[in-house]
């Protein structure tokens, strides 16, 4: 798949394409039905499929501040949109310069010009352009008149997470924030996953026994609740049952928050300056400040056995 960053980055010699444009923050169920609907489409034309997405995402360029938490980081997505049958990626730099381009302009500069959009391919509340003026109906408009179809995809998909609500990035980051990671899961088809480099803390886990690796995380990531949880930790091409903390380590008036995994039944492992990533299978307990450090080490011992458990049963 290739992979392009700012519209100088495409081919001079690229030709017609199908298009489909969105932030696809975590590219859960709802954005999934999308683009593999964009693909099916270009599949049959006998074209390539593109995916559209922004970097920073749009809110911090017209809302300072407002970032919200990412699902997922760019490769991350690539790599899931490649998985789906995707053909190219097309990050644009999302700056205050490109967010006053007009709903109009946005389809010649990037859509006609660049990408020779034969089809278009969006959810039913697509917006684009300056003041997010551009609708499903407009961009309608502009494929007659520049010779591009554009189809509605309804993304809107329900389950159990969120009490039925349609799946979304936004519930999805609030059921991640709340702990709820299964109810994450459902959602996204797999589990959350946070990503970062395994860096030196206080190394009290392997005072303890049960060295962590503890991982700084990637700006602007989605990370669950303060807590125990079951998971994996993959890391040098291999997949580890994991018992995983989240939280602010209360127990040594800790103030730094943190992600820690514990690799279950592994020895000796030296993780230091490695990128790795943590998937969330399960909620295990809330953080707490227990009355000694045995009842702490009982504890441990107790998360590290229910995580086993649960993986095994997940498997």
């Amino acid at each position: 798949m290739q992979r392009w960053r700012g519209l100088e980055d495409i081919p001079q010699d690229w030709g017609r394409s199908v298009v489909t444009i969105g932030s696809y923050d975590g590219v859960h169920r709802g954005h999934q039905l999308i683009i593999r609907h964009a693909v099916d489409r270009a599949r049959e034309l006998g074209v390539p499929a593109v995916v559209v997405t922004f970097d920073p995402h749009p809110s911090e360029v017209v809302r300072p501040g407002s970032h919200p938490p990412l699902l997922a980081p760019h490769h991350r997505r690539a790599d899931l949109m490649a998985d789906l049958g995707v053909d190219a990626v097309l990050i644009l730099p999302f700056t205050t310069e490109f967010s006053k381009l007009s709903p109009a302009d946005f389809v010649v500069k990037v859509l006609v010009d660049k990408l020779h959009a034969k089809a278009v391919v969006e959810g039913p509340n697509f917006r684009f352009g300056h003041r997010a003026a551009g609708n499903v109906e407009f961009l309608a408009e502009q494929g007659k008149v520049y010779d591009f179809e554009v189809e509605v995809v309804d993304l809107y998909v329900t389950g159990e997470a969120g009490g039925g609500e349609p799946f979304s990035s936004t519930l999805t980051r609030r059921l991640v924030a709340e702990g709820d990671v299964a109810g994450a899961a459902e959602i996204l088809g797999r589990p959350h996953r946070v990503e970062g480099v395994v860096v030196r803390g206080a190394q009290r886990g392997r005072e303890l026994g049960f060295p962590t690796a503890n991982v700084e995380t990637l700006p602007h990531t989605a990370i669950p609740a303060d807590g125990v949880y079951a998971g994996w930790l993959h890391a040098q091409g291999e997949i580890m049952p994991a018992a995983i903390s989240v939280g602010t380590n209360p127990q040594f008036d800790g103030t730094e928050r943190t992600v820690e995994a514990y690799a279950i039944d592994r020895v000796g492992l030296d993780l230091y300056g490695l990128h790795v990533a943590v998937d969330f299978l399960a909620y295990v307990r809330g953080q707490e400040k227990f009355e000694s450090l045995d009842a702490l080490l009982k504890a441990m011992a107790q998360d590290v056995q229910r995580c086993r458990e649960l993986i095994e049963n997940a498997a």
